[in-house]
């Protein structure tokens, strides 16, 4: 995967991608890190759906364990999960009563 500065990419363009092998993906970062993913099309079926997807993942987690960290939930016990668990069914089963 090769990786352009989103200024570079914003300026210049087609050129910025030239030096890219045709079907690769290409990450777009900025000052802060990845941006963008450029991801190759052949007709309308992404070529690295499955590197997308991954990658997407990944953030996702990345962000679920910095929210965790922040709230200190990260330093739940299991009997604490648990009881955090059953206490969102029952607010979930009082929701559908209704």
């Amino acid at each position: 995967m090769r990786q352009v500065s989103l200024r570079e990419f914003r300026t210049r363009g087609a050129k910025a991608l030239k030096t890219v092998p045709h079907g690769e993906t290409v990450l777009l970062a900025g000052q802060r890190g990845p941006e963008y993913f450029l991801i190759p099309v052949l007709g309308d079926v992404a070529v690295q759906d499955r590197e997308l997807r991954r990658a997407v993942a990944k953030a996702s987690l990345r962000k679920s364990w910095r929210l965790a960290e922040e709230s200190g939930a990260s330093q739940m016990g299991p009997e604490e999960i648990d009881e955090e668990i059953e206490r969102v069914r029952e607010i979930r089963q009082r929701r559908k009563r209704r």
